[in-house]
This record gives structure tokens, sequence and C-alpha cells, in this order.
């Protein structure tokens, strides 16, 4: 069964950076697929990286995972003003990542305006 974990933005707001790697590690690694609410900062992707390639073993494959800006590049400047202003009070980036076990994730592709997810189905047709 594929299960999907939705993690809003206030879930993790308020955690420090390693934390909240451990948090949504936790849950790909009972293999579930996380929509994290917004973006990573870089700097949180390369540790998600960093801790991932430390726990691989075995049983835990590694992750796939993708993110998409939800930052229009046409807006108005008071539209984009009020974007700026909103991220900056709340520390949130805009959009939404995709992280998921290596073992259920096949393939992630991107394009600008949307993320399609292949899964291994887990069995095999003869």
């Amino acid at each position: 069964m594929l299960t999907f974990k939705f993690i809003p933005h206030e879930e993790l707001a308020h955690l420090e950076k390693g934390e909240k790697i451990k948090r949504i590690l936790q849950y790909v690694k009972d293999e579930k697929i996380v929509l994290l609410d917004g973006s990573l900062h870089p700097d949180e992707e390369s540790q998600l990286v960093e801790k991932t390639m430390e726990m691989v073993d075995r049983s835990f494959k590694g992750i796939e995972f993708c993110s998409l800006d939800g930052r229009r590049k046409n807006l108005a400047p008071f539209e984009r003003l009020k974007k700026t202003l909103a991220y900056y009070l709340l520390n949130k980036q805009e959009g939404i990542t995709v992280i998921g076990p290596a073992s259920v994730i096949k393939e992630i592709k991107k394009d600008p305006t949307k993320i399609e997810l292949l899964t291994n189905s887990g069995k095999r047709k003869k």
C-alpha cells in the first residue's frame, strides 16, 4: 500500500534544522512518501542528503526528493512585495517538496509546474 504523509509548514517551523530533517526521515524510513508544505532551504537539502547517506543499509536504500518552487516570476511589484514580506514574517519557503524512500519511488520527474511520481509496484508481471 502506498502511504502519503502531509506535513504542514507549521509542524516543522519551530524545529531546529537537525530536528526537522530527523522528523522527515522518520516518516520516510516507515516507507511513507512525505508531502512537505514549502520547499527546503538549500542547506536543509544538503543535510537531508548527508543524514540519509549515514542511514543507508540493507533495509533502507536511501531517498528520492524533489521540490517545486511556488514563486511566480511575472507578479506585479506590489504582489511580489507582499509575498516577500510574508516569507520573512512566516519564514516559509513557497512550494511543495516530495520526499520518499528509494525502495518505493522509482523516479521523480519535474517540470516548472508539476511533479510526476513513478513508484515501484512491488509485483512484476510475468
